[in-house]
C-alpha cells in the first residue's frame, strides 16, 4: 500500500492563508525550483498545475428576478443536463435498471449547446439558459487534493546518487523553512512519513536491548551493580561503530548500521564477560580486587583477542563486497567492524578499572568480610 518505488513523499499546505489557487500554484512552483537547486535531491516534481482551461458560468440573478426564474431550478437544469441526477431503480425482466437524467453527448460536447437548455419561469413559459447566463473563459486546477484537510499539493522525487533519503527529507525540510510564505505549512506521507516515525522509534530500541541485557547478567551475578561493569563497554563499541561511519564518507547511518549497533550490545558485552566473570569468582575466594583483575585480565587477554579477532576477520568480507545489494552489506559489516575494534582495543583497558570502581563502590565491606573469611580458613587446623 505504500508503493514499489523508493524516493519521497512531501505534501505542502496550504493552512491558513487565504491565497487563490493562482498564488498557491505560485508557491507550489516556487518550491519546485529550490527543492531541486539542492544536491541532495535528484528530482523533485508534481503533478498539480491552475492552468488547466474551463469556463466560468455566471447567472444573472437581477434577469432571474425579472423574469420570474427561479435559481434553484436553473442551476437544478445545469447540473441534471450537464452532469446527471438519479431518478429512481425500476425492474423488468427481472432485472433491476437505473433512471438517469443527463443531455446526451452530442449537447454536453459544447459551450454552445447550453442555447438549447431550457427552464421554467413562475408564469409557465420555457426560457432559454442563454438569456439569464453568461460564461467566459478561464484556467483553474483540473484537481485540487487535500491532505489533513487543508488544500496541499503532493511532492515525489528521488535523492541523488551517494545521499541517502533522510539527507533528502532534511533538504527539503530546509528548502520549506526557507521559501514557504506565511499561512502555508508542510507533511510527510507514505515511506517518508514511515521513515520519520521508524527514526525515532530506533533510540527506544536501543534501550530496550541495553535493558534486556542488563536484566541478564543481573540474574547471571545475582547482582544490581556489577553488571554495570560490562554493560559500560558497550558505548566503546558505538564509538568505534560510529568513528568508522564518519570517516568513511560513502556510507549512512541506515537501518543496517542501526542493525549493527543492536549487535554490538552482544559482542562488547562478551568480552567485558570474560574479564568480570574470571575477576569476581577470584575475589569472592577471597582474593585481593586488584590482584584478581590482573589476574583476570592476563589470563583472558588471548581469549578475548582471538575471539574478537576471529570475528573481524569473519565480517571483513561484508565490510569490502560488491554486486547488487552491496550497500546495504557494507554498511553492516565496517559497523561491526569498527564497533568490534573500538570495544576491544578499548575495552581490555577500561572494562577492569571500571570493575575496580564499580565493587570498591557497591561491596567495599563486603570485600573485608571475604577477604577474613579466606583468611580465616587458611588458619584452622
Amino acid at each position: 500500500g505504500l508503493g514499489s518505488t523508493g524516493g519521497f513523499t512531501f505534501e505542502l499546505e496550504q493552512h491558513e492563508s487565504n491565497d487563490d489557487i493562482k498564488a498557491f500554484e505560485c508557491t507550489v512552483m516556487t518550491f519546485m525550483a529550490e527543492a531541486n537547486k539542492r544536491p541532495e535531491i535528484a528530482r523533485a516534481f508534481t503533478f498539480f498545475n491552475a492552468r488547466t482551461p474551463g469556463y466560468q458560468i455566471n447567472v444573472d440573478r437581477e434577469k432571474c428576478e425579472k423574469m420570474g426564474v427561479n435559481l434553484t431550478d436553473v442551476f437544478t437544469t445545469l447540473r441534471t443536463y450537464l452532469g446527471s441526477s438519479y431518478v429512481n431503480d425500476f425492474t423488468i425482466y427481472n432485472r433491476n435498471f437505473r433512471v438517469v437524467a443527463q443531455a446526451d453527448t452530442g449537447f454536453r460536447d459544447d459551450i454552445h449547446r447550453l442555447d438549447n437548455y431550457f427552464v421554467r419561469n413562475r408564469q409557465g413559459q420555457m426560457l432559454p439558459l442563454s438569456t439569464i447566463i453568461t460564461y467566459k473563459v478561464n484556467e483553474s486546477a483540473s484537481l485540487i487534493s487535500h491532505f489533513d484537510l487543508y488544500r496541499s499539493a503532493e511532492f515525489t522525487g528521488d535523492s541523488k546518487p551517494g545521499f541517502s533519503s533522510g539527507q533528502a527529507i532534511n533538504a527539503l525540510k530546509e528548502v520549506a523553512d526557507k521559501v514557504l510564505p506565511a499561512g502555508y505549512g508542510y507533511e510527510f506521507s507514505g515511506l517518508s512519513r514511515e521513515e520519520l516515525n521508524a527514526g525515532s522509534s530506533a533510540f527506544y530500541v536501543f534501550l530496550l536491548s541495553i535493558l534486556f541485557v542488563f536484566l541478564f547478567l543481573a540474574a547471571l551475578y545475582e547482582s544490581w551493580s556489577i553488571p554495570f561493569s560490562v554493560l559500560l563497554a558497550v558505548p566503546l563499541g558505538g564509538f568505534g561503530a560510529i568513528l568508522t561511519l564518519t570517516l568513511n564518507t560513502g556510507l549512512t547511518n541506515n537501518i543496517y548500521a542501526q542493525i549493527g549497533l543492536i549487535t554490538l550490545i552482544g559482542l562488547a558485552a562478551k568480552n567485558s564477560i570474560l574479564i568480570v566473570e574470571f575477576a569476581k569468582e577470584r575475589v569472592e575466594k577471597g582474593m585481593e580486587l586488584i590482584p584478581a583483575t590482573v589476574q583476570a585480565v592476563r589470563l583472558r587477554l588471548r581469549p578475548i583477542l582471538m575471539t574478537s579477532f576471529a570475528f573481524i576477520l569473519g565480517v571483513t568480507p561484508l565490510a569490502f563486497s560488491s554486486g547488487a545489494g552491496a550497500v546495504a552489506r557494507n554498511t553492516i559489516g565496517w559497523t561491526v567492524l569498527g564497533g568490534m575494534l573500538g570495544a576491544t582495543l578499548l575495552g581490555i583497558f577500561i572494562v577492569p578499572v571500571l570493575f575496580v570502581l564499580i565493587t570498591k563502590l557497591t561491596y567495599g565491606k563486603r570485600l573485608a568480610e571475604l577477604r577474613t573469611e579466606h583468611t580465616d580458613d587458611h588458619q584452622k587446623p
